[in-house]
């Protein structure tokens, strides 16, 4: 009996000597001239050398903040050590929406997400600094979030996913306080068109973003994630595409986060 103790003990400290590490840093942004609080998780072995890693940044959805991924799904740290790569947990406040908002100054978050983070973090961390080592992803608002970065960016992210992502907010003129960061909608959400990620994704030219998507078949952004898969296929644009069944909560995104990691894991290998 006290063997077995023993034993199990010296697994509970293999265990704990080998868990990812994670921290909560402050990143400042020139261009909203305050900073936002960040979670870094880093794979066990980052301590122990001088290898570069890939980067996973995973945008959260509207309400939530950096910390939804760390604490609803705590297995991510496994999936860091399991796959070598970091994985950065940025702050869009509660409904930025990832924009540069064309009438609010103090929200800035396309850039800040898109350029100033990545900066910091290749500044601060042993990173493989070029978009073939560079992905982004999210949920609800981080999954338009991430998509609308990645079409505009190619020079920034490599790989992009969306998890229940709200892919065209034209029809939801009411909600999560959208119209704030960019005015009436207008006719059939005519002054917004230009930041859909159902728009943006014209500008994508075969082969140059790596793309996967995925939606429960009882949530509620089903219907614009089946017209954004759509489009893609007449446009000509790769992407991988599931619907599962599931809704907009954290048992799904709890369960598609392993997939989209080990897909982003196959494209830097």
């Amino acid at each position: 009996m006290k063997l077995l103790v023993r034993l199990l003990l010296l697994i509970g400290v293999a265990q704990t000597a080998s868990a990812a590490n994670v921290d909560t840093l402050a990143i400042f942004s020139q261009k909203m001239k305050r900073a936002y609080k960040c979670v870094v998780i880093t794979p066990d072995s980052y301590k122990s050398g001088t290898q570069r890693y890939p980067v996973v940044y995973l945008l959260h959805g509207a309400s939530g903040d950096f910390t939804n991924w760390v604490t609803k799904v705590p297995a991510i740290k496994e999936l860091a050590d399991a796959y070598q790569l970091m994985i950065v947990c940025p702050d869009g406040t509660s409904s930025s929406w990832y924009f540069d908002s064309p009438i609010d100054s103090t929200m800035r978050f396309e850039t800040y997400v898109a350029k100033e983070i990545p900066a910091y973090i290749d500044q601060h961390y042993q990173t493989l600094p070029e978009p073939a080592h560079r992905a982004i992803t999210g949920l609800s608002m981080g999954g338009h979030g991430a998509l609308y970065l990645a079409t505009r960016h190619p020079d920034v992210f490599g790989a992009a996913g969306s998890i229940s992502g709200g892919v065209d907010i034209r029809p939801f003129p009411k909600n999560w306080d959208i119209a704030k960061r960019l005015g009436p909608p207008g006719p059939d959400g005519a002054n917004w068109t230009d930041y859909t990620v159902i728009k943006q994704v014209e500008k994508l030219k075969p082969g140059t973003l790596s793309l996967i998507i995925d939606c429960g078949v009882k949530d509620f952004f089903i219907d614009v994630n089946r017209e954004l898969h759509k489009k893609l296929l007449v446009l000509g644009i790769d992407h991988d595409y599931t619907e599962r069944p599931g809704q907009h909560d954290w048992p799904y995104w709890s369960n598609s986060i392993r997939y989209q990691l080990l897909y982003f894991h196959h494209f830097f290998q």
